[in-house]
Order: structure tokens, then sequence, then C-alpha cells
């Protein structure tokens, strides 16, 4: 694989291939193991042999590593059971490795519009354990992740997004706990028009989130961009402090915004930027 190649582009089972040092990639759960939703096929969905969950282990930097790509490509990188399952489980192997004396890092590729409608209570219990699963790893190991487009990273998966120990976005990467298209159909579109692709990227693209100190790098698209933004994450070791650790900060910011008002980039960035960026 050329590593000039745009990550946008590439599939989630190529990102992990791009991430972890030649030769080292091994799938756990594979589509030959055929494990898929049972809940799709009887709503005339047809599923995916992987769930749209890969989940790789090899090495990063010659270092244990497990890196979980969602395939935003299928049900728009929705989560359901058996996906959220794989993921919180790779993610609990990889803090029993931890204790174990194996240092195992984490990358998680977060392209996705958060809980299977489809399977919504399986699929929201599963995000739940994704949560808990990054929290105990974060521990022992940083937890990268990584959201770089076009699906972006939605519902309860933009809080494990938030949950990572250092997170890593492109230009062209949205971040944000609902939709556009959700908040249109609950606040209307005079609040927020999903189909104004600029106003979107303003409010939720991925240099309004690092401006804002949401995220903590801003890349190109290219594949060795990405790499080594992830390179430099991992070598910073688990932060003094989480971000959602400082959650009493951010409310005392928010508590500031006159919700009267329509939000704008410019005042995102102006609630967090200061103290954060300096």
């Amino acid at each position: 694989m050329r590593n000039d190649r745009s990550f946008i582009e590439l599939r989630a089972r190529d990102r992990a291939h791009a991430l972890l040092d030649d030769g080292s990639y091994r799938e756990l759960l594979d589509p030959f193991e055929g494990v898929m939703s049972p809940w799709l096929g009887a709503q005339g969905i047809v599923p995916q042999a992987d769930d749209g969950m890969v989940v790789a282990k090899g090495t990063i930097n010659g270092q244990p590593a497990v890196v979980i790509a969602i395939e935003g490509t299928f049900q728009g990188g929705s989560m359901g059971e058996v996906s959220g399952a794989k993921m919180a489980a790779a993610l609990e192997l990889a803090a029993e490795d931890n204790r174990n004396g194996i240092p195992t890092q984490a990358v998680l590729c977060l392209e996705t519009g958060g809980v299977r409608l489809q399977e919504a209570n399986l699929g929201l219990a599963a995000i739940a354990d994704i949560h808990a699963a990054i929290v105990d790893l974060r521990r022992y190991t940083p937890v990268v992740g990584i959201i770089t487009g076009t699906v972006g990273c939605f519902g309860g998966m933009s809080i494990a997004a938030a949950l990572c120990s250092y997170l890593i976005v492109t230009r062209e990467a949205r971040l944000g706990l609902n939709g556009p298209q959700v908040i249109e159909q609950e606040a209307g579109i005079e609040e927020y028009d999903s189909r104004d692709r600029p106003f979107i990227w303003r409010m939720t693209g991925g240099e309004t989130r690092y401006q804002s100190g949401l995220v903590d790098a801003l890349v190109g698209d290219g594949v060795n961009a990405v790499k080594n933004a992830m390179n430099e994450a991992i070598a910073k070791g688990v932060p003094a402090q989480h971000r959602s650790e400082n959650y009493a900060w951010y409310l005392d910011r928010l508590s500031t915004f006159d919700t009267r008002q329509q939000a704008d980039a410019e005042q995102i960035k102006q609630i967090f930027a200061p103290e954060v960026r300096g």
C-alpha cells in the first residue's frame, strides 16, 4: 500500500492495515467467520459477514496493538449488537493484556452515525460496554481515536470519542452528539439546516473541533499524516487528566452561553479555545 494515499478513501480493513506495522496484521473474527447481525435479514437488509467492524491485532512500532476500525459504508457505520460486542470485547481483552504485563496499545477508527436503529436497545447496550471498556483501558495505555470522514462520528459513539485519551481529526471529519438530520428533525430547519454543508462543517467539522480544544490533532488526509499523529499520541503516554475528567470545567463554560441565540463557529471557539489552546 502506498503511504501517500488518502486515508479517508480507504475502507476500514485497509485503514487497520495502514496503521499497523507491515506484516503484523492479524484479524480477529474476520468475514470468513460469518459473524453478522441476526436482526437485519428479517427487515430485508443484507447483513455483512463481519457486521462492519474490523478488529485487527498486530504491532505499532514493534509493540503489541489492537486497531479497531468501523466500516462507514455499511449501514452508515452504525453500531449494532454484534459490531458493538466485537469492539467492546477487543478493548476488554486489551485491558486484560495490560493487567497481565502485555502492554497492548489501542487505536479506534471511528466512522459511525451511532446506534443502529434496527437494533436500538441492543446497540445502545453495546455502546455502553464500549464506554466502560475505554475508561478501563485508558488507565494503562493511551486509547487513540481517529475521525477522518466521510460519515463522521455521532450519537453514543461521539461519547466514546470523547472518552479517548487523544483524538485525531482531518478537516473533513465531523464530530457531534446528534447528526444534522436528527437536529433538523427535532428542532426544525430554521434551527439547523442539514443540507447546508458549509454551516454543518463550521459547527461540527474537524477544524472547529480542534480550535475549540475538543480534539488534540488536526492533520491532512494522507496515510502518513494520520499515522504520524497516531505515533505522536501514543508516545505521549497516558495523560495526567483525560478531557472527560474535566467535565466540571466544560459545564461551567457551557453555562455562560445564551441558548436563546443560534450558536456559530466563532462562539464555539470563544467558549473553549482561550484557556485550552492558550
